[in-house]
Order: structure tokens, then C-alpha cells, then sequence
């Protein structure tokens, strides 16, 4: 049975003062963003697209990229389960010592321990933050990469395969003026360039293989730097209209060179022809059970395929050097891992499955995946 909380939508309460906002669990990100913005409210960080609900982004471990600000779970304060008993459970960190357990597992449980009803998220008055993108050559963002992220508080990267071109992106608070793009210069970079010309260029790849290394190497020099200035949601977040599968991995942030530099490697020499290009992020330890980013200093690997085209040959040679490196696939992504590699990559791992084991024994809320990635 699939449950969708498409009617459990909307603001609950603010309390400005304590700095949270209540949520009801259906509320889509992107509607939960506007509404913030529009009562001078924002969340510290967030993933790159707001389409999920609410409780699906924390549930699954979305997340975006930052030198001190984590996943949008770490930013729950409290949230409210329906039980497998029927029971309802409001929880936070200032509860009893079972209302705290649950919590700190909750906030990123696969749907595992019940199904959440209600979010409450930290949040800060709206600030402005300054977008710089540039291109710049592989070896270069490999070599300054550890600066790249400690100079600034939101720093990314994308390399496209089949060449040494990156294009990198650092958002830092600014204390303006707001600098939007132009509405005009907007749409032709996020719109026609990167969903319509890049379908067109994705669609010509699944169609004609050998056309895509050579359309990579005319789509990285035609990348040109960009500046603004904006809100939040409209700094991290763009449209992402293009359809692709995607598998992305977590490991620790001082493994991310080695483990890029034989991904790299790995498609020279391979006969995979990779359209989409590789998305690179990083995130701060955080103290959540189940978190790719729990008790370590982390960064993330995407990768991704347009839809329709063969992917399972390139994702599990991609795989293979992820988990060389103790690399933890991000829970609502493609991956082939069970609960005995898992529970050797995440030292709380049975900490979170007793827990499971005292709210539903009786696994109701079990299903193929998470039998596959808990056991049974």
C-alpha cells in the first residue's frame, strides 16, 4: 500500500521567537519555500530541486551542499509519527529518553518507524546569497578542492565525462542588494540551454552513442561564468527538466579525490558514453543514525543517465569504486546495496533496527526495499 499525503498540506504554526516553523508532512519543499519567503523566513540550506514533499525529502536523506550546514533532516526540531499500534508520537530532542531516540532516528527513517504527519523545521530570518559559477579545469577543482570548500559556505562542482571541463558553483551570504538574473539571460541558461538544448543533445546520445563525447566537449566550452544575487530558494534551487536516473554516493570527504580520479579514469577507458555530467557536493557530519553524512565529514557523488538510455553497466562500475571507499548510496537513489554491506558502513546502524524492532515488530510498515536494506 502507498500512502500519499497529498491533502496533509501546509503551515501549521511559526514561532518566530523560538525560530521554527510546523508543517504538515504533504507540503510540497517548493511550496513550503515560497511560503516562507513570502513571511520573511527561510531554512539554512537545501537540496538543488523542491518538488518532493516535505517528509519525503527528510526521510530519504535529500540535501544540498555546505562547508557548516547540513541535510534539511538536521534541520527538524520535532515531528509527529503515526505508530504501527495506531498510536501518535510527537517527538524532539527535549523529550523523554524514548521521545529523543525517536526523534534522532526519525528524522531520516526510509518511512521504517511510521508515518510522519507533521515537521518542525529550524529556520532563520530570509537572507540574501551571491552565486558565483565559472568553468574550470578538472586538475584545478581536484587541486584546490579543499580550499574551494573551506573559503566558502556552499560550494559545488559538476564535471562532464569525456573531457577535463568543470563547471563550479560558490554561494556565500551577501548583504546585497538583491541582484537577480535578468529575467532574460534566466531563461536562456536554465531554461534553453540546460533543459532544452540539453534534452535535444541527451536525445541525439541515446539515439547515436558515439555523438556524446564530442557534444560534451562542445557543451563544456560553451559554459560561461554568471554572478547574482538572491533568496535562498532561488540560489540553491533550479529546474531540473530533463528526465534521468541517478545513483549518488557519500564518502568521506578526504576519499573524494582518489575516488574521482578513478571514476574518471574508469569512463576514459571504458566504453560507457555518459551524457549527464557528474555532480559533486559535501556536507558536515551530523548526528543522525541512518544520514550518509552521520559522524563524518562527507562528500557526495552523482551520477546520472538520461532516461532510456542503458545505465546499469556504468552505475555498477561506479558502485564498484564507491564502495571501495566505505561509500554509504543515498537511501532514495539507485543503488544494489543490502543491510550486511550497510550495516558495515553506518555505526549506528543497530541502534536504528532495534529501535524498528520495538515500534514494528510486526512490520507493517516493511516492504521489499526495506527488507533489502534492514533485513528483515
Amino acid at each position: 500500500m502507498l500512502i500519499r499525503p497529498d491533502r496533509l498540506t501546509g503551515i501549521r504554526s511559526i514561532d518566530r521567537a523560538a525560530g521554527t516553523v510546523t508543517v504538515a508532512a504533504g507540503t510540497p519543499m517548493k511550496d513550503l519555500n515560497v511560503a516562507l519567503a513570502a513571511r520573511g523566513l527561510s531554512l539554512t540550506n537545501m537540496g538543488d530541486i523542491m518538488e518532493q514533499t516535505v517528509s519525503g525529502a527528510i526521510s530519504t536523506g535529500t540535501h544540498g551542499t555546505g562547508r557548516d550546514s547540513a541535510s534539511i533532516a538536521a534541520q527538524v526540531k520535532g515531528l509527529e509519527l503515526v505508530l504501527a499500534d495506531g498510536s501518535v508520537l510527537r517527538c524532539s530532542a527535549e523529550g523523554t529518553d524514548e521521545e529523543r531516540a525517536v526523534f534522532t532516528a526519525a528524522r531520516l527513517g526510509l518511512g521504517a518507524l511510521g508515518v510522519v504527519t507533521e515537521l518542525t523545521f529550524g529556520v532563520e530570518p530570509e537572507f540574501l546569497l551571491t552565486a558565483r559559477e565559472e568553468p574550470m579545469p578538472f586538475d584545478q577543482v581536484i587541486g584546490e578542492f579543499d580550499q574551494l570548500v573551506t573559503e566558502n559556505e556552499h560550494f559545488e562542482f559538476y564535471w562532464f565525462p569525456h573531457t577535463d571541463g568543470c563547471n563550479t558553483k560558490r554561494n556565500n551570504r551577501s548583504a546585497g542588494p538583491a541582484r537577480p538574473l535578468p529575467r532574460v539571460r534566466g531563461w536562456i541558461d536554465d531554461e534553453l540551454l540546460s533543459n532544452g538544448v540539453f534534452r535535444a543533445a541527451c536525445s541525439l546520445g541515446r539515439a547515436v552513442p558515439a555523438t556524446v563525447p564530442g557534444v560534451a566537449r562542445v557543451a563544456g566550452r560553451a559554459l560561461s561564468a554568471r554572478t547574482y544575487t538572491d533568496i535562498p530558494f532561488r540560489v540553491f534551487t533550479s529546474p531540473r527538466r530533463v528526465r534521468f536516473v541517478e545513483m549518488e554516493y557519500a564518502v568521506p570527504r578526504t576519499a573524494l579525490v582518489a575516488a574521482l580520479r578513478e571514476l574518471k579514469a574508469m569512463v576514459e577507458r571504458s566504453h560507457f558514453r555518459v551524457s549527464f555530467p557528474v555532480e559533486v557536493r559535501t556536507a558536515p557530519p551530523d548526528d543522525i543514525p541512518l544520514s550518509t553524512a552521520s559522524g563524518r565529514e562527507t562528500a557526495y557523488v552523482a551520477v546520472h543517465m538520461y532516461r532510456g538510455t542503458p545505465h546499469e553497466g556504468y552505475f555498477s562500475a561506479v558502485e564498484q569504486i564507491m564502495t571501495a571507499h566505505e561509500g554509504r548510496p543515498h537511501w532514495g537513489k539507485l543503488h544494489s546495496r543490502d543491510a550486511e554491506y550497510l550495516s558495515g558502513v553506518y555505526p549506528r546502524f543497530a541502534e536504528f533496527t532495534a529501535l524498528r524492532d520495538r515500534l514494528d515488530p510486526d512490520r507493517v510498515f516493511g516492504n521489499a526495499y526495506l527488507r533489502r536494506v534492514l533485513g528483515d
